[in-house]
């Protein structure tokens, strides 16, 4: 819509997961080196947790796109407190087949392909997202799945990503022996007004602009009322540009997003929830 515009060639601030557009600041970075480290160094359990929309599941596409061909992933992420069998869950991460099988059998089946990727010189990491709503239960049957190994060797890695319930959970008595398990963890904050700075200019660039869109007054204004949540800098960014386009402005300053704020506020369906209030 708006993008011959401002001379972009597509849209620099959607709310869905790009690892192209990925922002690295110190904390992000942090993370994503915690996340390798975790892999390399074959710890069982790797714990990553960062409040909604600070960009967990886009450094985990990331990681994705960086690993070798020795390396299994099989990834869950529509996890629910519900979740009768997560084993099941599991097995069609890794594509393989679970129908009709006994829980007994289940385990053994997945047993069997832990091993058979060892013998073949692979290692197998599972990836779960979301990872805060899965039970006291499900998170004990992840750590009894961590106990199969080979002489020395852990068959089965897990890499947990959640929500700061997730940290909570994990600090229960009754989840002491997983914690006891978890290598590597760390706690995403939200970018400082610097980094919310650089993420704007960044994502401006990969979207084909070189130039400053947004006013220092305006990015400051857009680091406040965000907190410097990624998810809420793009939807205020984008709401910004919307409104630019259809005034014909060239750049977007404090006066504009004030204006995308006050009628978000006052018209918006989340009274402007969305974009950091």
């Amino acid at each position: 819509m708006y993008e011959a515009h401002y001379g972009l060639t597509e849209k620099p601030f959607s709310i869905q997961p790009d690892p192209d557009f990925l922002y690295l600041g110190r904390r992000h970075a942090l993370a994503f080196t915690m996340l390798q480290y975790g892999i390399q160094n074959r710890s069982g359990f790797t714990v990553i947790c960062g409040d909604i929309g600070c960009g967990k599941t886009t450094l985990i596409r990331h990681l994705l796109n960086t690993l070798g061909q020795e390396l299994t992933v099989g990834l869950v992420y529509n996890t629910h407190p519900d979740i009768a069998d997560l084993l099941e869950w599991i097995m069609l991460s890794f594509g393989q087949p679970f129908d009709g099988l006994s829980p007994v059998a289940r385990y053994e089946a997945f047993q069997r392909f832990l091993i058979a990727e060892y013998a073949a010189g692979r290692r197998t990491v599972l990836i779960v997202d979301e990872a805060q709503n899965l039970n006291a239960g499900a998170l004990e049957a992840l750590r009894m799945l961590s106990n199969i190994n080979a002489d020395k060797d852990q068959l089965l890695q897990v890499i947990l990503v959640g929500q700061p319930q997730l940290r909570d959970l994990l600090k229960k008595p009754e989840l002491k022996q997983f914690a006891q398990r978890v290598g590597v963890d760390f706690f995403i904050p939200p970018f400082t007004p610097a980094e919310v700075v650089d993420y704007v200019q960044h994502r401006l660039q990969v979207a084909g602009r070189e130039q400053p869109l947004f006013t220092t007054e305006a990015l400051a204004r857009i680091a406040e009322v965000t907190g410097g949540v990624p998810r809420s800098i793009n939807v205020l960014c984008d709401m910004a540009l919307v409104y630019g386009f259809g005034g014909d402005q060239p750049i977007v300053d404090l006066p504009l997003v004030n204006q995308v704020l006050a009628d978000r506020r006052d018209y918006g369906v989340l009274g402007g929830s969305s974009a950091g209030q």
